[in-house]
Formats: structure tokens, sequence, C-alpha cells
């Protein structure tokens, strides 16, 4: 019997702030305000999507944006991380990377500074509770102007080893070449953090090379594309570059048309390190449980092919060496264990 993949231990990577939001918490929390959503926010949801046209982008940004728009309270922010630990919990994340642009919500907390504090202290609460650990990623958009990028990696280097592990920059890919935030990337890098900018979505494999060239990636969110290139499959490999992978956010997007599409396979037989994230769960309709369940059921990977995956999750992660031994530990634990699912 194939083992239950809600108690493989693993690694969230690639998860945005908004996106987490339970379905549920978003309805109550329209009607509590008064908020009109649109049906693709509610009776058909999830929405369906495809925006690997400028239109169908647009589309998928305005209903993220009508879905941020109900965070308006501290108390909605405590409320949201509280819930999305819950659920990675539940699902077997022991370690979350959560990924937020503080400009987002500067506007109605009291700045950057108080926003980004206001999510930190959020996240450490909701670590606490639910019993895993939590770092938080600072992402620039590629739509704003790049010295607002440099403003937010000045901002998040002042924050590294407070709860700040990385820095990233996500939005469409087709609006801004990666090169032009590398000075964004340098002031991260200096203060420790991690460079993990999306690319490789949208874009081809062009976008992946400017974000390990440019930009000196340690993981790339996403990277598909990447498939389209044996070469830089290859660079990927030989330098462990890791890529978040998101199968369920590419379908839904229209990056790929079915979840057999998504080139999951080629990429982890090339070597190149996998951690599977959810993206925006509130749009795409499913967690992190379900990538696991889609490289099984679309993609054929065995037990012992997903506690890799699992692995690949857990050592591409900012998490301390020692969780990460103990999380590594209770994978190969998981794996050894032969006892049928209940």
């Amino acid at each position: 019997m194939p083992r239950p993949l809600h108690t493989l231990p693993k690694a969230h990577l690639h998860l945005h702030f908004t996106g987490s939001m339970r379905h549920s918490t978003l309805i109550e929390l329209a009607r509590e305000q008064g908020i009109h959503l649109p049906d693709a926010l509610e009776e058909d949801w999830p929405p369906k999507l495809h925006a690997t046209d400028e239109r169908g982008w647009f589309r998928f940004q305005r209903l993220y944006d009508i879905a941020r728009s109900v965070l308006r309270r501290p108390s909605d922010v405590y409320r949201l991380l509280r819930e999305a630990a819950e659920d990675e919990a539940a699902e077997g994340s022991a370690w979350l990377e959560i990924q937020v642009d503080p400009s987002g919500y500067a506007a109605r907390f009291g700045g950057l500074t108080a926003t980004l504090d206001l999510v930190l202290d959020a996240a450490r609460q909701a670590a606490a509770a639910s019993e895993i650990g939590i770092g938080v990623v600072v992402a620039a958009n590629r739509t704003r102007h790049p010295l607002d990028a440099k403003t937010l990696a000045r901002l998040a280097a002042q924050y590294a080893g407070q709860g700040v592990v990385g820095f990233g920059l996500s939005n469409d890919e087709r609006r801004a070449r990666a090169r032009d935030f590398d000075g964004a990337f340098r002031i991260a890098k200096r203060a420790g953090l991690l460079a993990v900018p999306h690319g490789g979505e949208l874009a081809g494999p062009v976008s992946v090379a400017e974000c390990v060239d440019d930009l000196d990636a340690d993981r790339i969110g996403h990277g598909v594309r990447a498939a389209e290139s044996p070469r830089l499959l290859e660079r990927l490999a030989d330098r462990q570059i890791t890529c978040e992978v998101c199968p369920a956010s590419n379908v839904g997007l229209g990056v790929a048309e079915r979840a057999e599409d998504v080139p999951l396979r080629r990429m982890f037989d090339a070597g190149v390190p996998i951690a599977l994230g959810a993206d925006d769960p509130l749009l795409f309709g499913s967690r992190l449980l379900r990538q696991y369940e889609l490289a099984r059921d679309a993609h054929g990977f065995r037990d012992a092919e997903l506690a890799e995956l699992a692995r690949q999750s857990i050592r591409s992660s900012s998490a301390p060496e020692q969780v990460v031994k103990d999380l590594l530990r209770r994978v190969d634990a998981w794996l050894a264990d032969d006892s049928p699912a209940p």
C-alpha cells in the first residue's frame, strides 16, 4: 500500500501571503466588511484562470488584489498566519517559508517597517501554536521600479536573523528583466539572505538563466521552463539550484495544459533539486499535500522518490541545521515504515 503523504515530513518553500488564505476565511472577512466578491471568488471558486496572455494575467492580479483587500486589521493578519500554519502542520509540513511584499499592505498597517513587524510577530505566534518553523521571505514586485526593490532589500536585510530568511522577486516576469534588480539582490545577499526570485513560469529559459547569472539565485520560484533547455537543466543540477515547482499553479495559469505536462519528472531525473509548492491555494484550490499527490498520481513518483522530493525541500530551506537533521531522520522513518496506510 502507498504510504500516507500527509505524514511525510516536508518543507514548503513557495507560498504567497495573501494566497495562503483559506477560502472560508476570505468569504467570512468579506461579508464582515461588506466587500463584494466576484463570482470567481465565491460561487465559481476556484476561478478558471489562464494567465499566459496579458488579459489573463490582469484578471489573476485583479482577483488577488480583491482578496488582499479583506486583510484590513492586524487581527486579520494574525488569523491568516495562524490558519496557514495549522494547514501546513495538518499536511506534514514542518517548515514554511511564506513570501510577502510589505508594499501591498503598508498603507493600512502604518508603513513598510510596521507591516513587516506585524507579519513577523504573527508568524512567530503561529509557529509556536502549530509547532512548525516559519521563515518570512520579503518579495519585491517586478512591475515596480528597481529602486523600490532596493528599499525592500534594505528592509529585509535589517531583519536578517530575526525571522526574515530570504529576498524574492514576483509578479509577471514578462514585464521586467531579472537583471534590472541585481542591486537589490546584492543588498540581500550581503545580509546573508537567500535569493529566491521567480523565473521560468510565464517566460522561458532565458528568464531562469538571468536569475542564476544576474541575481545569484539560491532557488528559483517555479523554474519549469528551464526544462526547454537541456543545457540549463544541467547547469541547475551541477550548481544544485532548487526549483520551487508548483504543479497545480502551472495548470491553473495555463503554463501547462494538464498536470502530466508539468516537467516535474524531467527535472527530477536531470538531477535538479525540487521543492514542491502550492503557490496560492486561495486561487488554485489546493495546498501542499495535493502537489505530492500529483507527483504520485500524474508523474508516477514512487514512495522512495516522494521521500527524496521531501528531502530536497528540507535541504533547500533556511531551517536551522538541527531542524534539517531531525526532519531528514523523520523522512527516513516514514520510508522505512511498511505498515499499511490507515
